[in-house]
């Protein structure tokens, strides 16, 4: 028997803004402990019998931090499949089943897990994937049902029918998330169980199930994988074929309409992280009730969620409401209103703003980089470069740049000429010249980049050549 886990990782957690943006979503951010919920999912499969190293299926955008943050923690990762959008777990599912079978016995299992979730008791969760194990190895189809601890209206529910041998019970429906007087009849039924996202079945047979059930994924998913193509560690699948793809869950695709079907309990200490009253439920708590994180003075206030990452935040008489604040933005809400800040986004991104995607320490596989001030015709950053690293050789239409290094030795390549630059040394690259900037040292590059010109915006790259395949 052979589990191999595929971590899922595509979602961008909006409930979770401002902390949470596109290009750097809740996953790849410690909200629970000091690393990330990523790492965390990668090191709980540590000491899981008969697993191998991880698939990870991620958003193309994401795939240099999730493969640094799996390097942190020395995690290597057996294959990186990239989708060029997203479309679901049913057809990332897809994949990672017709990518198992390529590289691995036909009946392997696939442990799917999304890459957000906190787990408490790892051992008791190794335990109970071991059973599911048994039950997939005979061709049924898996999934996690966490037992319910109270009334929630924010997840999916999974009823249980009649008991298949020991280890779990037969499916007898899925039900979206209800209103909360309904979610108190599910919990007082006691057969009801909260819809983890987390399953585990046979490649081959998940295949089948779902040609049978949704021959449209399976079609566009044989494609997107038969046209997909190596770029350094990553396997980019083919845009047109996943993008034609239909979008659907495992859970509507298969789950809610096969035979095969099998719901095990789970009580591991489980939380999605959906929002930032999760995050509240699952804190440390003050003696006031607070969940504080940074520099905060919370006064007469509690029952609260109080997060600062950049500077101090202060609050008076403030009872059982979220306030995060990070670099450009800060987020108040009560805490029972917080589902709603998706809408904060949504109105965001309808008004063409930059919140949304970007935080204003953007990370780049090279290092990253912060906006300190924007002005019109100028802007400044803050640009750290990792040792031996070095940017794509460009050039831009509309803007000149000024270089002036405050930590480490840079080398900058400038037309024709190449420059060695030591602390408080500085270039000028004006507009129109191919240049690169690269880090020979041993200790991380440090500048300061000073843009002006008609246009500041980070579209005007003409790459020439590129470490990374951008």
């Amino acid at each position: 028997m052979v589990i191999i886990p595929v971590v899922l990782s595509g979602g961008s957690g909006t409930r979770l803004w401002p902390l949470s943006r596109g290009e750097f979503p809740k996953q790849f951010h410690p909200l629970a402990s000091e690393r990330s919920l990523f790492q965390e999912t990668l090191l709980r499969l540590r000491g899981l019998t008969a697993a191998t190293a991880p698939m990870l299926i991620c958003n193309d955008k994401h795939r240099f931090l999730a493969t640094e943050q799996a390097h942190k923690i020395g995690v290597s990762l057996s294959a990186i499949l990239l989708e060029p959008v997203g479309r679901n777990t049913a057809p990332a599912a897809a994949c990672a089943a017709l990518h198992s079978t390529a590289h691995h016995q036909s009946d392997s299992l696939l442990l799917l897990l999304p890459a957000d979730h906190v787990i408490a008791d790892v051992e008791r969760f190794h335990q109970v994937v071991m059973q599911g194990a048994q039950a997939a190895m005979q061709g049924h189809l898996v999934t996690f049902g966490i037992v319910p601890d109270r009334p929630d209206s924010g997840f999916g529910y999974i009823q249980r029918g009649e008991r298949w041998q020991e280890a779990g019970y037969f499916i007898r429906r899925f039900v979206e998330k209800p209103d909360t007087e309904r979610a108190e009849q599910y919990l007082a039924a006691g057969d009801y169980y909260w819809n983890s996202g987390m399953f585990l079945f046979r490649a081959d047979i998940y295949l089948a199930e779902l040609e049978r059930l949704a021959p449209g994924i399976v079609q566009h998913c044989r494609q997107a994988m038969a046209q997909a193509r190596c770029d350094l560690d990553f396997l980019r699948l083919d845009s047109a074929a996943f993008s034609a793809c239909p979008s659907d869950s495992i859970d509507c695709a298969v789950m809610e309409k096969s035979d095969h079907g099998l719901v095990l309990p789970l009580e591991v200490g489980w939380n999605d992280v959906g929002s930032w009253s999760a995050l509240w439920q699952i804190g440390d708590h003050d003696a006031q009730g607070n969940v504080l994180h940074g520099d905060v003075v919370a006064t007469d206030s509690n029952g609260c969620y109080l997060r600062a990452e950049h500077r101090l935040l202060a609050t008076v008489g403030l009872h059982d409401h979220v306030v995060v604040e990070t670099a450009d933005a800060v987020i108040v809400a009560p805490r029972d209103r917080v589902q709603d800040i998706r809408h904060v986004v949504a109105a965001l991104q309808t008004a063409g703003r930059n919140e949304p995607l970007h935080h204003r320490r953007v990370y780049r596989p090279w290092g990253f980089y912060e906006v300190i001030h924007t002005a019109d015709r100028f802007q400044v950053k803050r640009i750290v470069v990792h040792v031996g690293a070095s940017l794509s050789l460009q050039m831009h239409h509309h803007r000149a740049e000024h270089w002036v290094v405050v930590h480490g030795t840079a080398q900058v390549t400038r037309g024709q000429e190449t420059l060695l630059l030591t602390e408080d040394q500085s270039a000028y690259i004006p507009t129109g010249v191919a240049h690169r900037l690269a880090n020979p040292g041993k200790i991380p590059l440090e500048l300061i980049e000073v843009q002006s010109g008609s246009y500041l915006g980070e579209d005007d790259i003409v790459r020439f050549e590129d470490s990374y395949g951008r």
